[in-house]
This record gives structure tokens, C-alpha cells and sequence, in this order.
């Protein structure tokens, strides 16, 4: 199964989809796009995402938000169950795409990131 945390508004979401569905799914594994704008992550959905991605929570932050300044979420002292709950309540602060596929994930900026989930 690979699972898409998608933004249909954003090209580079789009691209991974698109490198997904024609180069990179050679065996026609399962797709589900979740439009995470419509359906947004709990924190604790959140938190296993980042497990999966293994990087700080903050490299799941889009800080060009204009919420993330609204919010001072550059404030190094914020906790990281801060920063999941900033995110829960306002999704379009997480980047995109985030594609999982095998336990693992990547963050599809640029999209040719999601090579590494079919290596």
C-alpha cells in the first residue's frame, strides 16, 4: 500500500502523484491520496508520521505559511507535541507531499524524493 498526503492545489504534490502512478509503482501496489487539507492528521497520526519520516518535526513545517509567523512557531522553545498540535489544527502547515509506502516515508519535495521508497 502506498499512501499519499496530498494537495491537489500544490504542483510539486501533484508531481509525486504523477511519478508514482506512471514510474515508480511498477507493481500496481494499492493507492490511497489522502487530501489531508479535507482530512486532517490527529497529532498523534502526526507523530507516527514523523516516526516514519525519522527527521525533527519541524522539517514536516511549511514555514512560507503566513500561520506559521501568525503563530511564532519559529520560537526554538516550542515542544514538539506544540508543533503537532499547530499542525493538527492547522493543516496547511504541513509540507507535501508526504508518501509512505513500506513503513517508511519521505517528504515529495522535490518529488523525485519518492525514488527512495522503491529502491
Amino acid at each position: 500500500m502506498i499512501t499519499i498526503y496530498h494537495n491537489p492545489r500544490c504542483s510539486k504534490s501533484r508531481g509525486a502523484c504523477e511519478l508514482i502512478t506512471t514510474s515508480y509503482d511498477l507493481a500496481d501496489e494499492p493507492v490511497e491520496i489522502i487530501e489531508y487539507l479535507q482530512q486532517p492528521l490527529s497529532a498523534t497520526a502526526l507523530k507516527a508520521l514523523n516516526a516514519m519520516l525519522g527527521c525533527p518535526v519541524r522539517d514536516m513545517l511549511r514555514d512560507t505559511e503566513s500561520v506559521y509567523q501568525d503563530l511564532g512557531l519559529d520560537n526554538p522553545n516550542l515542544t514538539d507535541a506544540q508543533l503537532y498540535e499547530a499542525i493538527e489544527k492547522h493543516p496547511i502547515l504541513m509540507q507535501r507531499p508526504i508518501v509512505v509506502r513500506g513503513g517508511r516515508a519521505v517528504i515529495g519535495r522535490p518529488p523525485e524524493n519518492v525514488k527512495a521508497l522503491f529502491d
